[in-house]
């Protein structure tokens, strides 16, 4: 089974809690999730949007301690 690559569009369609614009802003300041450039497209992997929302979550759970 392969990794399904995204467009910009078809993440924040997927994830709609990522916008578009922010996306690209995040990539213009070289934060966010990992993406990679094939030919005039700005791509993302599947699985790198789902570590680096894994790693958000990582870094900013509070709470839940009994």
């Amino acid at each position: 089974m392969t990794d399904p690559i995204l467009t910009t569009k078809q993440v924040s369609e997927q994830y709609p809690f990522l916008p578009a614009a922010t996306l690209r802003y995040w990539r213009h300041a070289n934060r966010g999730p990992a993406s990679f450039v094939l030919g005039t497209k700005v791509l993302y992997r599947k699985s790198e949007i789902e570590r680096w929302i894994a790693e958000q979550e990582a870094a900013t759970t509070r709470g839940g301690a009994a």
